[in-house]
């Protein structure tokens, strides 16, 4: 098995290389992190998580088994370790996932494959009939930045861009010693049909797909459910994020909500939402201008009150598997994120943002916090591991048949 010492290098906020053992342990730590079991049921629920190896698609996994007692498929996209480089960081996390749902006696199937195509949608479905019966949950999680419709072959890419002119917002980056800069940067708008192909990528029409697929083939349990995970973010962030493309993006998913959620109560007395989440460092979230600077502002006035993914979808999966009433705003949406927009909260970050500059930002955000959970997301600053030891790489995708 190859082993050496694997240490971060970086472009950006984007790593070369990922770091089995810690990956492994951060696993570990939202496997704890997430509270018992409210209750025993009387059969484990079978659940599907679309998107399950990073961010809040891989709380949700683990969330599902440790406080739900869940058992059924996860699926991802994620690249396997070469003789030159790592795997990616969500293959270390769904081996290491997988080995805790083992352990705790939990039946878990990963898949490895193009969420968007029909051939994972068929073996899903198959494995589905021929191993757990049928789907009593379905959570959504896909952030890509293209998808390929199977109907028509059709390429789409999203864009990550305003709506309507240009945008100038304040951003954070980091030097390669790791010195903090705060800078403006400026977003050119979305021209041609980048509306359209964001749209096609990051809206609603494969998770639809996946529900029409499911209940087609009769694999749909009484009182199905099923929630697709988004965000709204603050005013801070607004004209990039919620009034640009990605928002008309997420609007089109909060539509294909409401007509999922009508076509299911009619057909199996099921229920369909989107669960707007909280703020969190995500390999996604990173990219986005502003984004980084808000979320380490946020943290410096909220501290450990700041509310991780794993207790945020604890707390999704609770009111999906009726431990408490799923409680939905007017729009229809299950908000994980009132601790985040809370009027006090959201005029202490704003100060914060107006004062923002390379002199003040050190005592504004919590910026050794935000570069930790950078690292974080691909293995490395992680308490109790030895990154001068050598690591195996060479971790093998989980056993389906096991």
């Amino acid at each position: 098995m190859s082993e050496r010492v694997i240490t971060p290098r970086s472009r950006g906020f984007l790593f070369l290389d990922s770091h089995p053992a810690g990956c492994e342990r951060l696993v570990q730590e939202m496997w704890e992190a997430a509270p018992s079991p409210a209750r025993v049921p009387d059969s484990a629920p079978v659940a599907l998580v679309v998107g399950s190896s990073a961010g809040y698609g891989l709380a949700a996994t683990i969330a599902g088994l440790a406080r739900a007692g869940i058992r059924g498929i996860g699926v991802c996209f994620e690249k396997a370790p070469t003789e030159r480089r790592t795997a990616t960081a969500g293959w270390y996390r769904t081996a290491a996932t997988a080995e805790l749902a083992r352990r705790h006696g939990h039946d878990m199937v990963f898949l490895n494959g193009d969420a968007f195509s029909d051939e994972m949608k068929d073996q899903v479905a198959d494995l589905l009939r021929q191993r757990f019966g049928r789907l009593d949950h379905l959570i959504y999680s896909v952030a890509s930045p293209r998808r390929t419709d199977p109907e028509t072959g059709t390429t789409y890419a999203s864009a990550l861009k305003p709506i309507g002119e240009a945008y100038c917002t304040k951003t954070l980056v980091f030097d390669g010693d790791g010195t903090p800069e705060v800078k403006e940067v400026e977003t050119q708008p979305a021209e041609g049909d980048d509306v359209e192909q964001t749209i096609a990528v990051m809206g609603g029409a494969d998770w639809e797909r996946w529900i029409d697929q499911l209940a087609d083939r009769d694999l749909l349990a009484d009182g199905f459910s099923t929630a697709a995970l988004s965000y709204i973010g603050s005013p801070l962030t607004d004209g990039i994020y919620r009034q640009g493309t990605i928002g008309a993006a997420k609007a089109h998913l909060e539509a294909t909500a409401r007509t999922l959620d009508e076509r299911l109560e009619k057909l199996v007395g099921g229920r369909a939402v989107t669960s707007v989440n909280g703020a969190a460092v995500t390999q996604s979230s990173t990219a986005i201008p502003g984004i980084a600077l808000y979320v380490g502002l946020l943290r410096g006035v909220l501290g450990e009150a700041l509310v991780p993914p794993i207790a945020q979808l604890s707390d999704l999966w609770d009111q999906l598997t009726g431990v408490r009433p799923l409680d939905t705003d007017e729009d229809g949406r299950v908000r994980l994120d009132g601790w985040e927009l809370n009027s006090a909260v959201q005029a202490a970050v704003t100060e914060r943002w107006d004062s923002a500059t390379n002199e003040t930002i050190t005592r504004l955000a919590d910026l050794d916090w935000f570069h930790a959970e950078v690292q974080r997301l691909y293995g490395f600053a992680v308490p109790g591991i030895d990154y001068t030891a050598p690591t195996a790489t060479q971790v093998p995708w989980p056993d389906a048949t096991s």
